[in-house]
């Protein structure tokens, strides 16, 4: 999709908690441009969010600087303000940038072109008809009724996020549905009542939740999520907290996640992206590895290392 011309910017963005941050910094406007640049720059590239030269060569602060036409100490400053307030991401020595779906969503225009292409065909069908079955010319209040609306296609497409209108067969779940059982199933159920389920089937000692009303704080985030990235994105990210010993209590304050805790934005991209499983590689700001003892708890960091200097004894003892 190498045609793709527009990224997606809220209108509220400067009422974002980190716009408002980066504004009490010097050189705010600078950053703020730099920001608009790089998302821009993401866009025209059209790499899931990811910075590559050629798709080969990590950009530099030293490239970005020549391309968004800015002093590098500025474009150094900006970027490391975008990584501090997680906008961006460095991976193996590549920005990214984590939530690009929220700035251009592909899979939406790929939604958009088919809706486009199975409309006009029963237009065109519909006028065929009109102009078999008349010797006069369509009036205008059938045009009226037929005519394509870009912004009533616009309205439907937003509306396939609508979590309050979403209807799904007890086993479509995740993307994954039994033809048979679907045709069968006499009980239908919302993804709201789908998440709940999900959640619900977490192990303790996460706290359950009964419900999720509408337009409660619960629902509007839920939806927000949705939005911003898929409902098989949120399923995936509450089966990722199973294989969490952070999320699941095993920390030193005791902390269990909640389900209000995840649903937020911040968070809910953190436990999407795995950065709490058990195990995980992460990789420092120069994309080197960092040791998964880094993140393991207490009880497993003293385990691994109770365990390396017996095997040290074990190999002192063979001399």
């Amino acid at each position: 999709m190498s045609d793709v011309k527009w990224i997606k910017i809220v209108t509220d963005i400067f009422d974002d908690e980190k716009i408002l941050l980066i504004e009490t910094l010097p050189d705010a406007d600078s950053i703020i441009v730099i920001w608009f640049k790089l998302l821009t720059l993401g866009g025209k590239q059209n790499n899931s969010g990811v910075f590559m030269f050629n798709h080969k060569i990590p950009y530099t602060d030293e490239m970005l600087a020549t391309i968004f036409r800015r002093n590098v100490n500025t474009v150094r400053l900006a970027l490391t303000t975008f990584e501090k307030y997680g906008m961006i991401e460095i991976i193996n020595g590549a920005i990214t940038i984590p939530n690009w779906s929220k700035h251009q969503n592909l899979d939406q225009i790929e939604s958009r072109n088919e809706y486009m292409k199975d409309y006009m065909a029963k237009y065109r069908k519909k006028q065929k008809l009109i102009a078999q079955n008349s010797n006069s010319k369509v009036n205008s209040k059938v045009n009226s009724k037929v005519n394509v609306n870009s912004l009533d296609i616009e309205e439907d497409i937003e509306e396939d996020i609508d979590i309050n209108n979403i209807i799904l067969s007890d086993n479509i779940i995740c993307g994954i549905s039994d033809e048979n059982t679907t045709k069968n199933s006499k009980f239908k159920k919302t993804f709201k009542d789908i998440v709940v389920e999900e959640w619900n089937k977490l192990k303790d000692p996460i706290p359950k939740i009964s419900l999720i009303k509408d337009n409660s704080t619960r629902a509007k985030s839920l939806k927000a999520r949705i939005s911003e990235y898929s409902k098989d994105d949120v399923i995936k990210a509450i089966r990722n907290i199973n294989n969490s010993p952070h999320c699941l209590g095993q920390n030193d304050r005791g902390w269990t996640i909640t389900f209000d805790w995840f649903i937020k934005p911040n968070n809910f991209v953190k436990v999407l992206d795995g950065n709490y499983l058990k195990n995980v590689k992460k990789f420092d700001k120069k994309g080197r590895y960092i040791e998964d003892r880094d993140i393991l708890t207490d009880e497993e960091k003293k385990e691994r290392e109770k365990n390396e200097y017996s095997g040290m004894d074990e190999l002192f003892d063979n001399y």
